[in-house]
């Protein structure tokens, strides 16, 4: 059952205190590999099992607006896993020193974990590892595929890792097993004070939490079931014009695993109409969704210009002296001072709810490219926007696409202009014959 979606990052010792699950990137108790597999431990060794989030006093510009609703679903998390008679535990402070000392003064016999791909998480299990004597274990319970089993590599293109995340699907792409009440009881009884925890953190408190979504994983699962209700059939024709409500929300879910894309794909195969929406949203789910990790798993440049493909590095370089129509600031891009409308929109849309549609994520970040004095400029412009206002920011959907569109990642050579260079160009006249760009821009700039 958990065959290939586990590696035990260190051996140890086990003692006869409890398993604990270092809960991080999948905050659920639903359909959530990482939490099966510590009770599967726990289970066999009849002992207790603990679940705890260890919540870091900041974490890549992540403001209100992410904070809150990540410990909003967490207070969900907490009331499910207490009625299975599993203590969910909120620990605060910087998780290299406060995971070991979680470690010694629970007693803990074995640490579970969540696989992720970003650095800043790598870097917290290298050190938690130093410092402790007990088997460590990963689990990747965010992909269907776990990553490092769907390739060994970066992957070039969707082209090249779709037949490899395709002929493996069938081995992983199944259903979850029941996580069970917990017959061995710690003893432990904690809560933690939504609103008291959110009034203690030191962040940013401009960037107001979204009202347009509820965080949660039953608002997740409501999300899902209204998707394929109501816009499944029709995803494929609407999914890409930012005036229809065509696309699934669900990225935020997903963004802080407050659902499994597995429970997603299984639930859309299962329920879902036939039809090229069906196939058009399984494509960005898994392969696309997917390449992401990959991309970052594999590349530990990709938040920067050395991650992106030789051949965009080159025709970037050698248009680095081309002439800028206009070049605008980071305090011009935020606050949506641009000449282009449409771009102005999109930034709107991304500071009023947190989120930006999908197509226009993708123009939104070429545009920054066109208007910044050097790429390495556009890469950390838009990344620091991206992180700022987007509810799934510091992500690597976010990371790829962004990579995308500035340095050619996952793409190939177009048709050569100044300024971008082979760089895939984007156009507000484009953008014109694909959607009613007067009215998008009537809805976030009006």
């Amino acid at each position: 059952m958990f065959e290939g979606r586990y590696e035990t990052l260190k051996e140890g010792a086990s003692k006869m205190g409890p398993v604990a699950y270092w809960m991080s990137r999948d905050q659920r108790s639903r359909d959530n590999w990482a939490l099966l597999f510590a009770q599967s431990l726990a289970l066999e060794r009849r002992i207790p099992l603990i679940v705890f989030f260890c919540l870091a006093p900041s974490f890549l510009g992540a403001a209100l607006r992410q904070y809150g609703f990540m410990l909003r679903g967490l207070k969900e998390v907490e009331g499910s896993l207490a009625e299975r008679s599993i203590p969910f535990i909120l620990v605060k402070g910087e998780p290299p020193e406060a995971v070991p000392g979680f470690v010694k003064r629970h007693k803990v016999s074995e640490l579970v974990t969540d696989f992720d791909p970003l650095k800043i998480k790598r870097g917290w299990r290298y050190a938690v590892a130093s410092r402790i004597g007990i088997p460590f274990h990963m689990v990747d319970a965010h992909n269907i595929v776990p990553c490092r089993i769907a390739s060994s590599k970066q992957e070039f293109a969707a082209r090249t890792f779709r037949p490899r995340i395709q002929a493996k699907l069938e081995d992983f792409l199944t259903d979850f097993p029941r996580l069970r009440r917990h017959p061995h009881h710690s003893g432990i009884k904690a809560v933690f004070a939504i609103e008291e925890t959110i009034s203690e953190l030191e962040i940013d408190r401009t960037v107001k939490e979204a009202d347009w979504l509820k965080p949660g994983e039953s608002e997740a699962q409501k999300a899902l079931e209204g998707f394929i209700e109501k816009k499944l059939d029709k995803y494929a024709d609407d999914r890409n014009d930012p005036t229809k409500d065509g696309q699934s929300n669900l990225s935020p879910y997903l963004h802080f695993g407050q659902i499994s894309a597995q429970r997603v794909a299984l639930e859309i195969i299962r329920n879902g109409a036939e039809g090229e929406g069906k196939k058009a949203f399984l494509e960005e789910l898994i392969v696309r969704k997917e390449l992401s990790d990959n991309f970052c798993h594999y590349n530990h440049d990709y938040d920067s210009v050395r991650g992106f493909p030789a051949w965009a590095k080159k025709t970037l370089d050698a248009h680095s002296g081309d002439r800028r129509e206009l070049l605008f600031s980071l305090d011009e891009l935020e606050n949506a001072r641009t000449y282009d409308q449409l771009w102005n929109a999109s930034q709107m849309q991304m500071v009023k709810t947190g989120k930006m549609h999908g197509y226009m994520r993708m123009y939104w970040a070429k545009k920054i490219l066109e208007w910044s004095g050097a790429p390495e400029a556009a890469l950390g412009n838009a990344i620091y926007l991206n992180d700022k206002y987007e509810l799934d920011g510091r992500d690597p959907n976010g990371y790829a696409g962004i990579a995308w569109a500035i340095g050619g990642v996952h793409d190939r050579a177009w048709a050569e202009r100044k300024v971008t260079g082979k760089i895939r160009y984007m156009s507000y006249k484009g953008s014109r014959s694909k959607f009613d760009v007067d009215e998008y821009i009537r809805r976030w700039t009006g």
